[in-house]
């Protein structure tokens, strides 16, 4: 169970909470199977457990929201700053037996030499240790070599016990298992071997979203039963519970609950179906802290836009779902007339591609919604992917200009054909790939879209901004 102890100053708490973080060599190595497998086999066991996604990364979050489920958080350490982070970790391991974080690609990857932005830095942050994923395939005792060698990379960094994927069978497993404990003193936890069959459907993106796929949770179950065979669950508790404590600032005013009356606050419409589900749930608890009631809609599925007084639509996958979005003209129609009036839109990435003319798959060209003059096309290899800085060059609706934002992209759609003015980019990429020419964020009246993900805990001003010209939105439409 997660505590405060009171010997930090007035200002900062000592918190404690156990936990590990699942790290691994590289991407693809099995943290999100190990991660899930570990949340749903401790949470059938009865505990609580406060799931966590390490990197810009929405599809992963999802899978680990359901197998604990209560929703996972982001914990990115380029794109939310180390206060934050631990404020973050703190509020939400409240009243939680163990926290779970879920590393991304390899346990050093990062943005620079320096190890910033890495899974190892924020375990050290955290005071956590790294069970650390190996793929077995083909390896025996040169990986004792390996897992040597990333214990010693940065002794600050615990790589509390090691997991074996993918082992060819008990004789695999006999020699990694005595040749990593023997050579690094690291234990090994749990060895899973190669699975008849995939349980986790993938996509270009990576896995499919939770929301689409039929069999999630018996997937969940699958994965639980082979963890709690698997896996030494006991063990993973006692390391978990070798956490470290760490200082941490009161819990975050961010998640202040809203003072106005729910009759004056204004309605934000979030679309939100199998096409667009990419949302940090910060992102919409922010807006609800800042004033907002939150409405869900779907594209796919609903006959008419509901009366709202700004929208947010995410990323998601509106070129798997081009021909129903395309069928649904009445949802279309309704969007654009109300774009052209004046409603306040934020887009991401696949709402972007969903507000412009056109998408140009391999099986058709299909309609969207043309708020924006701007046609689409969709490549086998992404376009933009990895954190972006943008700098804010013109007047929009939400970002003061010389604004710097923080944020990741990740699309395989490109610009066709642009059909508007320069003036209308206000974004200039000083980190990515973004729209079109080193720009993005297009906007157009009171729309502004763009490739690039921002985290509301690390723009804060963007949630405050989106609210208030909701409310002003609202007023003008109510005044005789």
């Amino acid at each position: 169970m997660g505590k405060v102890l009171n010997q930090a100053p007035a200002n900062q708490h000592v918190h404690t909470t156990p936990g590990v973080v699942i790290a691994a060599l590289r991407g693809g190595s099995g943290k999100t199977i190990f991660s899930v497998g570990i949340i749903a086999a401790l949470r059938s066991l009865g505990r609580s457990i406060a799931p966590f996604k390490k990197g810009p990364d929405y599809i992963d979050a999802g899978w680990l929201a359901l197998a604990a489920g209560r929703p996972c958080y982001n914990l990115d350490t380029f794109l939310i700053d180390r206060d934050t982070i631990l404020g973050s970790y703190h509020l939400h391991t409240q009243n939680t037996d163990l926290a779970v974080i879920e590393g991304n690609r390899g346990l050093y990857d990062c943005i620079n030499t320096d190890g910033e932005t890495s899974t190892a830095e924020l375990a050290k942050l955290l005071g956590l240790p790294v069970i650390l994923c190996i793929d077995a395939t083909k390896t025996t005792r040169t990986m004792a070599a390996v897992v040597g060698g990333i214990k010693a990379f940065d002794p600050g960094v615990r790589i509390g016990g090691v997991v074996l994927n993918r082992v060819a069978g008990k004789r695999h497993q006999s020699i990694l298992t005595r040749s990593i404990e023997e050579y690094t003193g690291i234990p090994v936890l749990g060895a899973v071997p190669k699975l008849k069959e995939q349980r986790f459907p993938e996509r270009h993106m990576g896995l499919v979203p939770t929301p689409e796929h039929s069999w999630a949770q018996p997937a969940i179950d699958a994965i639980r039963q082979v963890a709690e065979k698997h896996l030494d669950l006991e063990q993973i508790q006692c390391l978990a519970a070798t956490a470290t404590p760490v200082e941490t600032r009161p819990v975050l005013t961010t998640y202040a609950p809203a003072t106005t009356s729910t009759s004056d606050r204004p309605t934000i419409g979030i679309l939100k179906d199998a096409a667009f589900q990419f949302y940090y749930p910060e992102n919409l608890e922010a807006l609800e802290a800042a004033g907002a009631r939150l409405v869900f809609a779907s594209p796919l599925t609903d006959p008419h836009l509901p009366a709202v007084d700004a929208l947010y639509i995410g990323g998601g996958f509106p070129e798997t779902h081009a021909r129903e979005l395309e069928a649904n003209r009445v949802f279309k129609n309704e969007l654009k007339a109300l774009a052209e009036n004046g409603l306040p839109v934020y887009a991401e990435c696949g709402g972007l591609m969903y507000l412009g003319e056109e998408l140009v798959l391999d099986d058709g060209s299909f309609e969207m919604c043309g708020i924006l003059p701007a046609v689409f096309g969709f490549s086998r290899r992404p376009q933009g992917h990895g954190y972006t800085i943008v700098r804010v060059i013109q007047d929009n609706p939400f970002f003061s200009t010389g604004t710097t934002l923080l944020g990741h992209e990740f699309h395989y759609s490109s610009v066709k054909n642009w059909k508007g003015k320069e003036e209308n980019l206000v974004f200039s990429m000083e980190r990515g790939t973004g729209f079109l020419n080193e720009k993005d964020g297009v906007c157009i009246n009171n729309v502004l879209a763009t490739y690039t993900h921002i985290h509301a805990l690390g723009t804060p001003a963007w949630a405050k901004a989106l609210v208030n010209k909701a409310r002003r939105y609202k007023a003008c439409q109510t005044t005789p």
